[in-house]
């Protein structure tokens, strides 16, 4: 726990001085803290409970991570509103991710039972706002996942995946409203 915390004041430069004491109110921290125990229930076959516990984070934080995904050390979820992680993702060392990325599978459809549905992210890999990792690819360490990414391929150590940029267009301005008749 002490080592969570520290990752966060680390990490996150909101924290500084006698505002350090406001890490014990991110909910990134509360989710991970709950996760820790039901991840430990979920390995010892503890029936019904890790789930419950999973979803009573996920009230409290806006945060679910399934208690069988593998999460691993200093994880620091920035903001935390809409993070869900799966049941078969694996989560390295140092990973930091953004508000409403998504650790997912690719759905029923495809997925079989049993098998390994969700990404693996490596270590030190940084997750943008909005970025969605879907199905069984393996993000190497290191790599940035911009925001909004969307992401169903392997991606090599210390890659940088981004999303395409908004673009204006010109017909859509205000000052061109009359151009348009």
């Amino acid at each position: 726990m002490l080592e969570d915390l520290r990752a966060y004041c680390r990490r996150d430069p909101a924290l500084y001085g006698v505002r350090v004491a406001e890490v014990l109110l991110y909910p990134g921290l509360w989710a991970l803290w709950g996760h820790r125990v039901a991840h430990l229930l979920y390995r010892v076959r503890v029936p019904f409970l890790p789930r419950f516990l999973s979803q009573v984070t996920r009230l409290l934080t806006g945060i679910e991570i399934h208690p069988g995904a593998v999460v691993g050390r200093r994880l620091f979820i920035d903001h935390g509103a809409g993070v869900v992680i799966g049941e078969t993702a694996r989560i390295g060392d140092d990973v930091t991710m953004y508000h409403q990325v998504t650790l997912g599978g690719r759905g029923w459809q495809r997925d079989a039972k049993g098998s390994r549905r969700h990404p693996a992210v490596g270590d030190r890999v940084t997750l943008g706002v909005g970025a969605t990792v879907l199905g069984p690819v393996r993000i190497g360490d290191g790599a940035e996942i911009g925001a909004m990414a969307l992401v169903v391929a392997d991606v090599p150590a210390g890659a940088r995946v981004r999303a395409p940029a908004a673009v204006i267009v010109p017909d859509s301005l205000p000052h061109n409203a009359g151009a348009r008749k």
